[in-house]
Protein backbone atom coordinates (compact mmCIF):
# COMPACT_ATOMS: atom_id res chain seq x y z
CA UNK A 1 0.00 0.00 0.00
CA UNK A 2 2.75 2.39 1.13
CA UNK A 3 4.25 1.58 -2.37
CA UNK A 4 1.20 2.94 -4.16
CA UNK A 5 1.49 6.17 -2.12
CA UNK A 6 4.70 6.54 -2.56
CA UNK A 7 4.28 6.41 -6.72
CA UNK A 8 1.19 8.84 -6.36
CA UNK A 9 3.36 10.92 -4.30
CA UNK A 10 6.62 10.92 -7.17
CA UNK A 11 3.91 11.74 -9.99
CA UNK A 12 2.42 14.86 -7.46
CA UNK A 13 6.03 16.35 -7.12
CA UNK A 14 7.20 16.65 -10.67
CA UNK A 15 3.69 18.16 -11.59
CA UNK A 16 3.76 20.58 -8.49
CA UNK A 17 7.08 21.64 -9.59
CA UNK A 18 6.27 21.70 -13.30
CA UNK A 19 3.07 24.09 -12.05
CA UNK A 20 5.15 26.47 -10.11
CA UNK A 21 7.61 27.02 -13.08
CA UNK A 22 4.50 27.49 -15.49
CA UNK A 23 2.78 29.93 -13.08
CA UNK A 24 6.57 31.61 -12.56
CA UNK A 25 6.67 32.52 -16.38
CA UNK A 26 2.23 34.19 -16.56
CA UNK A 27 3.14 37.35 -16.12
CA UNK A 28 5.83 37.31 -18.62
CA UNK A 29 3.61 36.37 -21.77
CA UNK A 30 1.09 38.14 -23.57
CA UNK A 31 -1.82 37.36 -25.91
CA UNK A 32 -2.56 34.10 -27.46
CA UNK A 33 0.84 32.51 -25.57
CA UNK A 34 -0.70 33.72 -22.00
CA UNK A 35 -4.12 32.02 -22.91
CA UNK A 36 -2.09 29.04 -23.59
CA UNK A 37 -0.45 28.32 -20.35
CA UNK A 38 -3.00 29.78 -18.32
CA UNK A 39 -5.47 27.32 -19.73
CA UNK A 40 -2.23 24.63 -19.26
CA UNK A 41 -1.76 25.12 -15.84
CA UNK A 42 -5.56 25.29 -14.97
CA UNK A 43 -5.69 21.62 -16.38
CA UNK A 44 -2.26 20.78 -14.37
CA UNK A 45 -3.62 22.16 -11.17
CA UNK A 46 -6.76 19.63 -11.47
CA UNK A 47 -4.83 16.93 -12.61
CA UNK A 48 -3.07 17.66 -9.19
CA UNK A 49 -5.76 17.42 -7.69
CA UNK A 50 -7.07 13.82 -8.76
CA UNK A 51 -3.88 12.95 -7.69
CA UNK A 52 -4.67 14.48 -4.17
CA UNK A 53 -7.91 12.47 -4.19
CA UNK A 54 -5.98 9.00 -5.02
CA UNK A 55 -3.35 9.76 -2.13
CA UNK A 56 -6.04 10.26 0.15
CA UNK A 57 -7.79 6.92 -0.90
CA UNK A 58 -4.57 4.94 -0.19
CA UNK A 59 -4.64 6.96 3.03
CA UNK A 60 -7.35 5.24 4.09
CA UNK A 61 -6.63 1.35 3.49
CA UNK A 62 -3.07 1.84 5.45
CA UNK A 63 -3.13 0.16 8.88
CA UNK A 64 -4.13 2.82 11.45
CA UNK A 65 -0.46 2.22 13.77
CA UNK A 66 0.94 3.37 10.53
CA UNK A 67 -1.32 6.11 8.93
CA UNK A 68 -0.41 9.18 10.96
CA UNK A 69 2.82 9.71 8.86
CA UNK A 70 0.55 9.90 5.73
CA UNK A 71 -1.90 11.84 7.20
CA UNK A 72 0.58 14.56 7.76
CA UNK A 73 2.54 14.71 4.20
CA UNK A 74 -1.43 15.23 2.95
CA UNK A 75 -2.53 17.77 4.98
CA UNK A 76 1.10 19.38 3.81
CA UNK A 77 0.12 18.51 0.29
CA UNK A 78 -3.36 20.02 0.71
CA UNK A 79 -1.69 23.44 2.07
CA UNK A 80 1.22 23.44 -0.83
CA UNK A 81 -2.11 23.21 -3.70
CA UNK A 82 -3.88 26.03 -2.05
CA UNK A 83 -0.77 28.30 -2.24
CA UNK A 84 -0.66 27.22 -5.66
CA UNK A 85 -3.64 28.28 -6.57
CA UNK A 86 -3.72 31.85 -4.48
CA UNK A 87 0.01 32.08 -6.34
CA UNK A 88 -1.59 31.28 -9.87
CA UNK A 89 -4.62 33.30 -9.38
CA UNK A 90 -1.75 36.29 -8.21
CA UNK A 91 0.48 35.87 -11.28
CA UNK A 92 -2.84 36.23 -13.69
CA UNK A 93 -3.85 39.32 -11.47
CA UNK A 94 -0.07 40.60 -12.19
CA UNK A 95 0.31 40.50 -15.63
CA UNK A 96 -2.75 42.93 -16.11
CA UNK A 97 -1.17 44.79 -13.43
CA UNK A 98 1.80 45.51 -15.30
CA UNK A 99 0.11 46.39 -18.65
CA UNK A 100 -1.90 49.29 -16.69
CA UNK A 101 1.26 50.56 -15.00
CA UNK A 102 3.30 50.62 -18.41
CA UNK A 103 0.58 52.63 -20.26
CA UNK A 104 -0.17 55.20 -17.09
CA UNK A 105 4.06 55.16 -16.61
CA UNK A 106 3.75 54.73 -12.89
CA UNK A 107 7.00 53.83 -11.91
CA UNK A 108 5.78 53.44 -8.70
CA UNK A 109 3.65 51.34 -9.12
CA UNK A 110 5.85 48.65 -11.39
CA UNK A 111 8.05 48.88 -8.55
CA UNK A 112 5.54 47.52 -6.43
CA UNK A 113 4.66 45.14 -8.74
CA UNK A 114 8.63 43.95 -8.98
CA UNK A 115 8.72 43.62 -5.46
CA UNK A 116 5.58 41.35 -5.32
CA UNK A 117 7.54 39.13 -7.95
CA UNK A 118 10.41 38.88 -5.77
CA UNK A 119 8.36 37.77 -3.16
CA UNK A 120 6.70 35.43 -5.31
CA UNK A 121 9.43 33.93 -6.52
CA UNK A 122 11.25 33.42 -2.87
CA UNK A 123 7.98 31.68 -1.90
CA UNK A 124 8.36 29.76 -4.63
CA UNK A 125 12.12 28.66 -3.98
CA UNK A 126 10.83 28.03 -0.24
CA UNK A 127 8.30 25.71 -1.88
CA UNK A 128 10.68 23.90 -4.00
CA UNK A 129 13.72 23.33 -0.85
CA UNK A 130 10.76 21.96 1.21
CA UNK A 131 9.78 19.71 -1.47
CA UNK A 132 13.23 18.63 -1.50
CA UNK A 133 13.31 18.29 1.88
CA UNK A 134 10.11 16.09 1.58
CA UNK A 135 12.02 13.90 -1.18
CA UNK A 136 14.89 13.41 0.49
CA UNK A 137 12.94 12.46 4.04
CA UNK A 138 10.96 9.56 1.68
CA UNK A 139 14.34 8.23 0.49
CA UNK A 140 15.41 8.65 4.00
CA UNK A 141 12.00 7.16 5.43
CA UNK A 142 12.77 4.36 2.64
CA UNK A 143 16.06 3.19 3.18
CA UNK A 144 14.96 2.67 6.79
CA UNK A 145 12.28 0.27 5.67
CA UNK A 146 14.67 -1.21 2.95
CA UNK A 147 17.32 -1.90 5.77
CA UNK A 148 14.48 -3.16 8.26
CA UNK A 149 13.45 -5.90 5.89
CA UNK A 150 17.02 -6.93 5.13
CA UNK A 151 18.09 -7.65 8.80
CA UNK A 152 14.75 -9.42 8.84
CA UNK A 153 15.62 -11.47 6.07
CA UNK A 154 18.77 -12.17 7.74
CA UNK A 155 17.05 -13.09 11.37
CA UNK A 156 14.84 -15.28 9.32
CA UNK A 157 17.59 -16.79 7.64
CA UNK A 158 19.95 -17.22 10.70
CA UNK A 159 16.36 -19.11 12.18
CA UNK A 160 16.07 -21.24 9.12
CA UNK A 161 20.12 -22.53 9.20
CA UNK A 162 19.65 -23.02 13.15
CA UNK A 163 16.67 -24.84 12.17
CA UNK A 164 18.30 -26.93 9.84
CA UNK A 165 21.33 -28.04 12.13
CA UNK A 166 19.02 -29.36 14.99
CA UNK A 167 17.13 -31.32 12.44
CA UNK A 168 21.19 -32.64 11.20
CA UNK A 169 21.35 -33.10 14.84
CA UNK A 170 18.35 -35.37 15.30
CA UNK A 171 19.39 -36.97 12.13
CA UNK A 172 22.93 -37.71 13.70
CA UNK A 173 21.35 -38.63 17.05
CA UNK A 174 18.37 -41.11 15.60
CA UNK A 175 20.96 -42.95 13.62
CA UNK A 176 22.72 -43.25 16.55
CA UNK A 177 19.78 -44.55 18.48
CA UNK A 178 18.88 -46.96 16.24
CA UNK A 179 22.67 -48.55 15.90
CA UNK A 180 22.28 -48.97 20.01
CA UNK A 181 19.05 -50.42 19.66
CA UNK A 182 19.96 -52.73 17.05
CA UNK A 183 23.65 -53.56 18.85
CA UNK A 184 21.33 -54.33 22.31
CA UNK A 185 18.59 -56.62 20.26
CA UNK A 186 21.75 -58.60 18.81
CA UNK A 187 23.10 -59.12 21.98
CA UNK A 188 19.86 -60.17 23.79
CA UNK A 189 19.65 -62.84 20.98
CA UNK A 190 22.88 -64.30 21.49
CA UNK A 191 22.34 -64.68 25.33
CA UNK A 192 19.13 -66.48 24.96
CA UNK A 193 20.33 -68.69 22.15
CA UNK A 194 23.09 -69.12 24.99
CA UNK A 195 20.85 -69.75 27.45
CA UNK A 196 18.68 -72.27 25.38
CA UNK A 197 22.19 -73.86 24.29
CA UNK A 198 23.37 -74.11 27.75
CA UNK A 199 19.38 -75.11 29.38
CA UNK A 200 19.68 -78.31 26.49
CA UNK A 201 23.32 -79.59 27.86
CA UNK A 202 22.38 -79.43 31.22
CA UNK A 203 19.34 -81.55 30.62
CA UNK A 204 21.56 -84.02 28.24
CA UNK A 205 23.99 -84.39 31.04
CA UNK A 206 21.26 -85.08 33.64
CA UNK A 207 20.35 -87.35 31.13
CA UNK A 208 23.31 -88.93 30.62
CA UNK A 209 23.65 -89.23 34.05
CA UNK A 210 20.31 -90.82 34.90
CA UNK A 211 21.20 -93.58 32.34
CA UNK A 212 24.59 -94.42 33.55
CA UNK A 213 23.22 -94.75 36.99
CA UNK A 214 20.67 -97.52 36.50
CA UNK A 215 23.25 -98.91 33.99
CA UNK A 216 25.82 -99.57 36.89
CA UNK A 217 22.93 -100.75 39.74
Amino acid sequence: MSAEFQGYEQDYGVLTADITNRIGKIPKLSGEEKKQMVMNVEKQLEEAKELLEQMDLEVREIPVQSRAMYSNRMRSYKQEMSKLEADFKRSRIAYSDEVRNELLGDDGNSSESQRAHLLDNTERLERSSRRLEAGYQIAVETEQVGQNILENLSQDREKIQRARDRLRETDTNLGKSSRILTGMLRRIIQNRVLLVVLGIIIVFTIILAIYFSFRGH
